[in-house]
């Protein structure tokens, strides 16, 4: 496997490509994308809306079926062919979504969602006082009491709670590759850098790769190993933070910056649309 200092090679991609439709409705959401992802490395993948970037999380995640190109899993193509092999690989690849709201089957209350995370990584045979401590450990981390949340359901949570189980579940599965998509935008500034540090802390940790999806060009800066820029599914920027960010290449990743307002300069409102009276 290909090493740098972040580790191997354990995920990556070849021409990957995704259509939606047919004839003169084809979309092509994702155009021959190819990456590579480390074993603890911070990865940002940055674009407008409509830029291709959950798309391809969702390919990575294996919840799409790529129209063209092959995934590679720890050296090897990706085989989720079967029920059993996607569980196989979800214990290695887990996901943070944008709205914690719609993530939770609202039926299972919080002691089973987190119960499905020690089911997952083989640990049905622990006794009962063994699956509480890892639920109350899980919630520690995240600086929840499970005493609290036990016997609730997620809608009796506040958004900022949802988010911080969401880091609980991946802090029990412990995997390999962390997609967290946009996993911060509905939460308030305080609780938003409480997130990150958490997200930070776990991957310091377990040496856990995360890739964030994200518009926040700043927020890619300032965490990110490695960015990549979307455009209309196409990768059209790559390199380290200070490569993409502070020397792009691409028009696209200029005029992304361009749009960043900063204090220490004066804003300019004309490209703004004209609003008619009336």
């Amino acid at each position: 496997m290909i090493r740098n200092k972040y580790g191997e090679v354990f995920l990556s991609a070849k021409g990957l490509t995704r259509e939606f439709g047919f004839g003169d409705t084809k979309t092509i959401a994702v155009n021959n994308v190819d990456f590579d992802f480390h074993r603890g490395e911070i990865v940002s993948i940055v674009g407008e809306s409509g830029s291709g970037k959950t798309t391809l999380a969702k390919m990575i995640l294996g919840l799409l079926s790529p129209t063209k190109g092959e995934i590679s899993f720890e050296g090897k193509p990706r085989d989720i062919s079967t029920q059993a092999k996607r569980k196989l690989y979800w214990q290695n690849i887990q996901a943070i979504f944008q709205d914690p709201f719609s993530t939770y089957n609202i039926f299972n209350k919080i002691d089973s969602v987190l119960l499905d995370c020690i089911r997952l990584q083989g640990g049905s045979g622990l006794s009962p006082d063994e699956k509480f401590k890892k639920m109350k450990e899980a919630c520690s981390f995240v600086n929840l009491k499970f005493e609290e949340l036990s016997n609730k359901y997620p809608f009796e949570l506040s958004g900022g709670q949802m988010q911080r189980l969401m880091i609980a579940r991946i802090f029990m599965l412990h995997p390999k590759l962390l997609i967290a998509d946009e996993p911060t935008s509905m939460i308030d500034a305080c609780s938003r850098a409480t997130i990150l540090d958490m997200l930070l802390k776990l991957r310091d940790e377990i040496n856990m790769t995360i890739v964030f999806i994200t518009h926040d060009i700043g927020l890619a800066y300032y965490i990110s190993d490695t960015v990549y820029i979307m455009e209309h599914g196409i990768i059209v920027e790559r390199g380290t933070a200070d490569e993409a960010i502070l020397h792009p290449k691409s028009d696209y990743t200029k005029r992304l910056l361009g749009d960043v307002p900063k204090i220490y300069e004066p804003w300019d409102f004309s490209a703004e649309p004209t609003i008619a009276a009336g």
